[in-house]
């Protein structure tokens, strides 16, 4: 789909969206108390989702095929006993791809890499990684999942157990696939900002570090959840009570972060957020915008204000981290929108760090 058309056409079907989230940034929604909430105790572990999916005899997950597609990029099939069905992995290779690399799991936005709004084809990463002597993984599905755990199957998006996939079937398969070294990091923007966490904290010593490029934390105060909304019911036309149940109910709690950020001690973190105001990447001359003026209105008002928000969850996010002593690197951008061309400067900048935790810096 050219970047015009989509443009054009999500311009107004998304003007529903900004005005749920204009409305809970004015309320002040997104201002809370810098400690996390006091919750009613949960019979359920932190991260976790209680299944109701209707009971089905279950393969075990297996690696399908894992075809290179170029020396170093390949295409990996992985099937999930979770979730009934074969997923579908873009992986880059290190050039020396016979001595062991870690892993970083590069997780794509709320489309899951199913649509144009993706690493490849909006980033360099592909050139960026080519001299890097690392394994970079992305999932190819999962749109307006969250990448966790469903409570229950979604008419819509059908069965998600993305957590269970990623945290618990996969890096073992990858891990002999890849000969990889057994460290590993994971990173995600925007819906899956969120989704590192949550899988960070299922998932005690999977990951040495999280980098969250203009996440949302938060998913049960008003401004998270307004948020989720428009992402899972708006755009995705989910049911959000499918994911964690009732909203405010404890599945919800359960699944913020910001809630738990003591159980990420030990793990590196980072987040990046613009302010919502237009920067360098926000002009027509800028190379996602291409002169389309359309393009452009979209990416200052929508993105503007969705990264409005995102700044309020990564300064009650970056408190609570600090509170709780978990090693935690912030950068605050002083302009800039939810959009790709500061993704990727984020990517670049936060690299080296990652590359640390990784034992490859």
């Amino acid at each position: 789909m050219g970047r015009k058309g989509f443009a054009v056409r999500n311009v107004s079907s998304r003007a529903a969206v900004l005005a749920s989230v204009f409305a809970v940034v004015i309320a002040g929604a997104g201002v809370a108390s810098a400690e996390p909430a006091t919750t009613t105790p949960s019979t359920t572990a932190p991260g976790a989702s209680t299944s109701t999916e209707p009971t089905t005899a279950k393969l075990p997950a297996r690696m399908v095929s894992l075809t290179k597609v170029s020396p170093t990029e390949s295409l990996a099939e992985v099937y999930s006993g979770a979730m009934g069905r074969t997923i579908q992995l873009n992986v880059l290779r290190p050039t020396d791809s016979d001595a062991p690399a870690p892993i970083l799991y590069l997780l794509n936005g709320a489309g899951g890499g199913e649509d144009a709004a993706t690493w490849r084809a909006k980033t360099d990463y592909k050139r960026f990684f080519a001299d890097k002597h690392v394994n970079v993984v992305t999932p190819v599905g999962g749109a307006f999942s969250y990448y966790t755990d469903w409570q229950k199957d979604d008419p819509v998006l059908g069965r998600n157990k993305w957590q269970t996939f990623l945290t618990e079937e996969l890096p073992p398969l990858l891990d002999t696939a890849l000969n990889a070294t057994g460290a590993n990091a994971i990173a995600g923007i925007s819906m899956s900002g969120t989704s590192v966490f949550n899988l960070a904290i299922a998932a005690p010593k999977l990951y040495r570090s999280v980098a969250a490029y203009s996440g949302c934390a938060r998913t049960s105060d008003p401004l998270g959840q307004a948020y989720i909304r428009t992402v899972i019911g708006d755009r995705g036309r989910g049911d959000v009570t499918n994911m964690w149940g009732p909203l405010d109910g404890p599945g919800w709690r359960d699944n913020d972060p910001y809630l738990h950020v003591s159980a990420l001690k030990g793990v590196k973190v980072y987040m990046t957020s613009g302010t919502g105001l237009p920067g360098r990447y926000d002009t027509l001359d800028s190379r996602l915008i291409d002169g389309d003026p359309a393009v452009l209105m979209d990416q200052v008002l929508m993105g503007g204000v969705i990264e409005a928000a995102v700044r309020s969850c990564t300064t009650q996010m970056e408190q609570a981290l600090k509170s709780a002593k978990v090693d935690t690197t912030v950068i605050n951008r002083p302009l800039g929108t939810h959009s790709w061309e500061y993704w990727q400067k984020d990517l670049h900048t936060t690299w080296p760090m990652i590359a640390k935790d990784l034992g490859i810096g």
